[in-house]
């Protein structure tokens, strides 16, 4: 009854996947690219070696799975790599992270209808599967289940949040996690919860997280010098990823405060790109001047804000800054990954809604490493609080490196779960 009604959803959203893919399209058009991938009808010849496929849903997983990625095409030098996303970003940061790298191809995942997924196995060919974080689809892991493609939920998380939320289609998960081959969990509390909603203990491992072992990009440093340059001498807080409603909240707060810190500039990166120009708007209205990141200016003294329309950066704006919060916080989003706020030796702050990001949140707090604000008034108390005591801030920028340098590992041990499923010829564990 569960899949009938599952698969009854499905064909009565049929028409308004096809909308909402030419309506995202306007703004972002990767959307209206290939749009025959996204059910199963590929024009590219399909790889001529043998496939591993990796599926990363967006932006966040596409950067967390390159370590992964690279330590699979130098353990398994005769394999092509599959990547596939869903989002238009998400396709964007692969080929800027991949280009030119032979061996390695891209494509859409098919939306979760069963005949667009077995065109799309049939098609490929995996000989492994692997899901990055919290990507189960229902139908997808049956097919890969059914056709003894093995797959790895890998750097595996999940919220209270979605555990509950699944639990509303328990039949459905509880299936999908017993047919899933292996899981590499970031915690044990992550390996409870989908032990919770039927995956078998005895197929889980805990990996930690590969976002700890993401390297900075090659140029980052020579990029954020060039920034800083333009900046002056001047402290700088970032505002990255942030979502709807933040960039409000912030300007506000810091009109209220009457600025942050002397001459201190702000550069405020929204999360998704198509929000750039709504962002730069909100300024307009605000009546405050600035300067777009895309526009390659220097910022004048009396400018405060910088507005980050750039992708792909966020490495080299984390590096340029001397504070950074991280959005998604301050609304109830679930948070950003601040792994790479850490890792660049900065201080941390983020909002009370941190939900998707909890462990890493309260061991970044334990460690020295960032600090938790209850909304964007004590986040702009806390940054005037940094701005003005350069020990404390080199004390935080110290406890995020040896924080991030303590957690790395995840890529070695996710790499040992994908050696034990392509040794094993039934796709399961021996």
């Amino acid at each position: 009854m569960w899949r009938a009604a599952y698969g009854l959803v499905l064909w009565l959203a049929f028409p308004i996947v096809l909308v909402k893919l030419w309506w995202r399209g306007r703004r972002e058009p990767g959307y209206r690219q290939n749009i025959g991938e996204r059910f199963g009808f590929y024009k590219d010849d399909p790889p001529e070696r043998p496939v591993i496929w990796v599926h990363c849903v967006s932006v966040g997983e596409t950067r967390a799975a390159e370590p992964l990625v690279r330590a699979l095409a130098e353990h398994y030098p005769d394999f092509d790599l599959l990547l596939t996303q869903m989002t238009s970003t998400g396709r964007d940061t692969a080929r800027q992270l991949y280009h030119g790298n032979r061996g390695i191809y891209l494509a859409w995942l098919p939306y979760d209808y069963p005949f667009a997924i077995r065109r799309f196995i049939r098609r490929f060919q995996p000989r492994l599967g692997i899901l990055m974080e919290t990507e189960i689809w229902f139908n997808l892991v049956r097919e890969c289940s059914m056709r003894e493609v093995p797959l790895l939920l890998a750097n595996a998380r999940l919220s209270q949040r979605s555990a509950r939320g699944y639990q509303v289609v328990e039949p459905l998960i509880h299936e999908a996690l017993s047919r899933i081959s292996l899981i590499g969990a970031q915690t044990r509390e992550d390996a409870n919860r989908l032990a919770s909603l039927g995956a078998s203990p005895q197929k889980i491992e805990i990996t930690g997280n590969l976002k700890f072992d993401v390297a900075i990009p090659a140029g980052v440093d020579k990029l954020a010098q060039l920034w800083r340059g333009r900046y002056g001498n001047r402290k700088v807080l970032l505002a990255a990823s942030l979502r709807e409603g933040e960039e409000e909240l912030i300007l506000n707060s810091v009109q209220s405060a009457g600025g942050l810190h002397g001459n201190a500039l702000m550069v405020m990166v929204p999360r998704h790109p198509q929000r750039f120009d709504e962002v730069a708007a909100l300024l307009e209205r605000h009546g405050l001047r600035f300067v777009r990141r895309s526009s390659e200016s220097a910022v004048p003294d009396d400018c405060a804000i910088v507005l980050g329309d750039s992708m792909g950066e966020m490495a080299a704006y984390y590096a340029s800054c001397d504070c950074a919060f991280v959005g998604g916080s301050l609304l109830p989003y679930g948070g950003q990954n601040l792994v790479e706020a850490c890792s660049a030796g900065v201080p941390v702050l983020f909002g009370p809604h941190t939900y998707n990001f909890a462990n890493a949140a309260e061991s970044a707090i334990a460690a020295g490493a960032a600090l938790r604000v209850d909304d964007a008034e004590s986040m702009i108390m806390q940054v005037q609080r940094l701005f003005g005591d350069d020990e404390l801030r080199k004390r935080m920028g110290g406890a995020g490196l040896t924080f991030c340098q303590n957690h790395q590992g995840a890529t070695g041990k996710t790499l040992d779960l994908c050696e034990r499923l392509m040794a094993a010829p039934s796709g399961y564990p021996p």
